[in-house]
């Protein structure tokens, strides 16, 4: 796996929370503030996860899913379109950017990511990068497995109904025409899945500070992070 290299001295920003908490709208402002580099690390899963659906590997099949890992051919490059993107992704020689927000994927990545082979498969990639430079990395379980000893821990949170409509617009802009209903539906079960599975389960990590979006802007919440890092 490829990414762009690392400005600066090293400062590892975990921030972790569910879907559609405004985790990469945040943490990519952030990262722009603090001069870092800003890595969503569930890219990797929602790869793995559209390349098993391409190959015929299932969701539940954690031994083909975990050697599929470990020879992902997949790259991270600065945004090549003017499309609202905060990097380009390839996978297999395929800018694949747009389709790792698929509801396809969306249904599968949880499956996939649950399987304790797959995450150990990923992990040394993740860590690799979190320990490189100026980072800022958003996940559901940074501050609690895959960097631990981060400097700053975030635990972004909002309402399933407002996380729900987040989600809503997204899939919109992209002609896909959900009803609110069934995004939540899709959503508490992700939730649940991410939250009740074997290995890193999604949770707040001991020490992280906790930020509800609900009623906030993106500029209030990256300003809150910001300063907790020292930048402001």
């Amino acid at each position: 796996m490829e990414v762009s290299e690392v400005p600066g001295d090293r400062l590892v920003v975990a921030i972790d929370g569910p879907a559609a908490a405004g985790k990469t709208t945040v943490a990519s402002a952030a990262a722009r503030r603090l001069d870092a580099l800003f890595f969503d690390t569930g890219v990797i899963y929602r790869a793995l996860t559209l390349a098993a659906l391409r190959h015929g590997v299932a969701p539940e099949d954690g031994l083909r899913l975990a050697g599929l890992a470990r020879h992902l051919d997949i790259q991270v490059k600065p945004p090549s379109q003017p499309d609202g993107r905060f990097y380009d992704v390839w996978l297999e020689g395929e800018d694949v950017t747009q389709q790792l927000r698929d509801p396809e994927v969306d249904r599968a990545v949880s499956a996939v990511s649950a399987h304790p082979a797959v995450r150990r498969a990923l992990l040394d990639v993740q860590r690799r990068i979190a320990r490189s430079g100026r980072v800022v990395l958003t996940g559901r379980d940074i501050g609690t497995v895959v960097v631990p000893d981060a400097d700053v821990k975030i635990w972004l949170d909002a309402s399933l109904e407002e996380r729900a409509r987040r989600r809503q617009r997204d899939l919109a802009a992209q002609g896909i025409e959900r009803s609110l209903d069934e995004v939540m539906e899709e959503m508490e079960r992700r939730d649940r899945a991410d939250a009740e599975r074997a290995i890193a389960p999604m949770k707040p990590a001991k020490d992280a500070v906790v930020i509800v979006t609900d009623g906030r802007s993106v500029e209030e919440v990256v300003e809150e992070i910001v300063r907790l890092a020292g930048g402001g």
